[in-house]
């Protein structure tokens, strides 16, 4: 199972819509101790999930704020996992694997990963393209 290595410390930035990540955060993809290695410097920034704000009623919070989002924003930006190339459907799988990860214990985890998955593959294709 991949999993997160290290917490995520972010602080908020001035403008109140983005953080910046404080210290390294590191995932590793597809196995706990998996060479394929997803880390953000310090001092990146995130809006964690750009939910447009009509739809921020039918998700909790937490889905918002979470760990695979800023994993997410570092994909679209680097296009790559340990330096060698991805398409955007490979960066939005790890995405949808490190929510399943990381909502396992809330009771619709499940339901929300999915949720921000397939929002993802149908309307991120603008973000991937500009960044």
């Amino acid at each position: 199972m991949s999993s997160f290595t290290t917490p995520l410390h972010v602080s908020p930035m001035p403008d109140g819509k983005k953080w910046r990540i404080v210290r390294p955060f590191i995932y590793h993809h597809g196995s706990r101790y998996s060479r394929k290695v997803i880390k953000i410097p310090s001092g990146r920034e995130t809006d964690f999930a750009s939910i447009p704000k009509i739809f921020l009623p039918l998700l909790p919070f937490w889905a918002k704020y979470s760990k695979p989002s800023p994993i997410h924003d570092e994909l679209y930006r680097v296009k790559a996992i340990a330096g060698k190339p991805i398409t955007r459907k490979k960066a939005d799988q790890v995405f949808l694997e490190a929510m399943l990860i990381d909502f396992r214990n809330h009771r619709s985890g499940k339901f929300v990963a999915y949720l921000e998955y397939w929002a993802v593959r149908l309307f991120a294709w603008l973000a991937w393209k500009n960044k």
